[in-house]
């Protein structure tokens, strides 16, 4: 097992800058703003030739309200489960009750502390530390986290304390198997359902809206399978978004959707199909994001409401029909292991390879069934096909007039291919090549005499 070293320390003094300057990455949500993180963030970190894990945390003693006891609660969980621990302080602010207060709690925790004063930049390293003697630490370091000084410094005390780990850079904690992202409009319970599936509080989670504010990966081996979960922040309408933390949160829930494999998009059964829900949908369709949907919060609706809400379901989403829907509470984890296995097979589905021959196959036998209707006179030609992608699937059709194909029979040809493959819950693109026209510009090679000859035919023909 490779050491684990937890952040800590009062809000707004630089952890989650600190943490994205010592792992390389910007996992971490970073804004002059305290209070902004509120989970814990794992991360691999390199030492010299020793690897590590960070954890990001939270502020502590940010508040007295019902939040800022959970986040108080996902520090102690990191700190327990931490070998050393890193006391940040600031400078700037100097020595506050808030500082002395953390401090009583790491020694509690009889973990071995190194005091770390951050934006120290601009003063004599003695000077920045004299102050903060009076915590009672031996160890302390003068750091800037914005501008990296200092970080080598404490790097190498942060080793030499450590007990032994493995060599090497490590693979990142959370990565590994499929990764799939749980999106939604705020307060639907996505961090409740990573939660089911961990067994463990392992995500802060409360009834309002805007709890989750930074993606958050965490990893899932259920019955010999590897998952990347990602849970994200709520998304909302653009014009209900007002402040800049939401904004970078919900900037970070579309880095989210775009990295992953598959997509659990949860809806709110108390709320029906939303706008936003179906704006959302619409979404992660078109980066070719493989789905499955979920509708949270089933349990104690009437069989009267649920039988709606089936109907409202089937009226709204009639494009959603590839999409295995199931109905889960999060809460009681009810249903949601068939919601899981739902987003792995349509990750599977999405990198299927198609063979050539057998794609062949069934366009041949689609348009036997089914021939392309006549457009101007004449019928679109469709030669052979091939794949092009994958993730989502792009089949190639190449022939004459192609792009001459309604619409209609576009859906057509997708539902062949889907139903022949079995590509359920991927979403699947077509794109139609024609030849080149052999007639093209015919005319402009016929000699002026020519051309005269043919226009006497023609009025000729008009007069008979």
């Amino acid at each position: 097992m490779l050491p684990v070293i937890a952040l800590v320390g009062r809000p707004n003094v630089g952890k989650s800058t600190l943490f994205n300057r010592l792992t390389g990455s910007r996992d971490a949500l970073v804004a002059d703003y305290p209070g902004l993180t509120r989970d814990r963030l794992y991360a691999y970190a390199q030492f010299g030739e020793r690897g590590v894990i960070l954890i990001d945390t939270g502020g502590l003693g940010g508040g007295t309200d019902e939040l800022d006891a959970l986040v108080d609660r996902q520090v102690e969980l990191a700190v327990a489960e931490a070998d050393a621990v890193v006391l940040l302080v600031d400078a700037r602010d100097g020595l506050t009750p808030g500082d002395a207060q953390v401090a009583r709690r790491l020694r509690r925790s009889g973990k071995p502390c190194l005091l770390a004063v951050n934006k120290s930049e601009g003063q004599e390293a003695a000077l920045a530390l004299a102050e903060f003697h009076a915590l009672g630490f031996d160890d302390a370091v003068a750091i800037s986290a914005t501008r990296g000084s200092g970080l080598g410094v404490l790097a190498q005390r942060l080793s030499a304390g450590l007990p032994a780990g493995k060599p090497g850079t490590p693979p990142a904690p959370a990565e590994g198997g499929t990764r799939i992202a749980v999106i939604g409009r705020p307060n639907v319970g996505k961090s409740t359902l990573i939660n089911r599936y961990l067994g463990e509080e392992r995500l802060l989670t409360q009834d309002r809206a805007g709890t989750t504010r930074d993606s958050i990966a965490v990893p899932l081996a259920l019955d010999g399978r590897h998952f990347t979960l990602v849970d994200t922040a709520g998304i909302r309408r653009r014009a209900r978004v007002t402040g800049a933390i939401e904004k970078f949160s919900i900037l970070k829930s579309l880095q989210a959707l775009e990295q992953s494999d598959a997509v659990i998009l949860l809806l709110d059964a108390r709320d029906g199909v939303t706008e936003q829900d179906l704006s959302l949908i619409g979404l992660v369709l078109e980066r070719g994001r493989a789905l499955a949907l979920g509708v949270n919060k089933w349990d104690g609706l009437s069989e009267s409401r649920r039988a709606a809400l089936r109907r409202e379901l089937d009226r709204r989403l009639p494009f959603l029909d590839f999409v295995d829907r199931h109905y889960v509470s999060a809460r009681h984890g009810s249903n949601i292991l068939p919601l899981l296995d739902s987003a792995a097979r349509a990750a599977e589905a999405a990198r299927s390879e198609l063979p050539t021959p057998a794609l062949n196959d069934v366009l041949q036998a689609a348009v036997q069934a089914q021939p392309p209707p006549v457009a101007r006179r004449s019928r679109p030609r469709l030669s052979y096909a091939h794949q092009g992608g994958r993730c989502p699937p792009l089949i190639v059709i190449h022939g004459n007039q192609v792009e001459r194909l309604p619409a209609s029979y576009r859906r057509y040809l997708v539902n062949c291919f889907r139903k022949a493959f079995r590509l359920r819950g991927t979403p699947l693109r077509l794109e139609l090549r024609s030849g080149e026209n052999p007639y093209a510009g015919r005319r402009n090679r016929l000699t002026p005499r020519q051309q005269r000859r043919r226009r006497r035919l023609r009025r000729h023909a008009r007069r008979r």
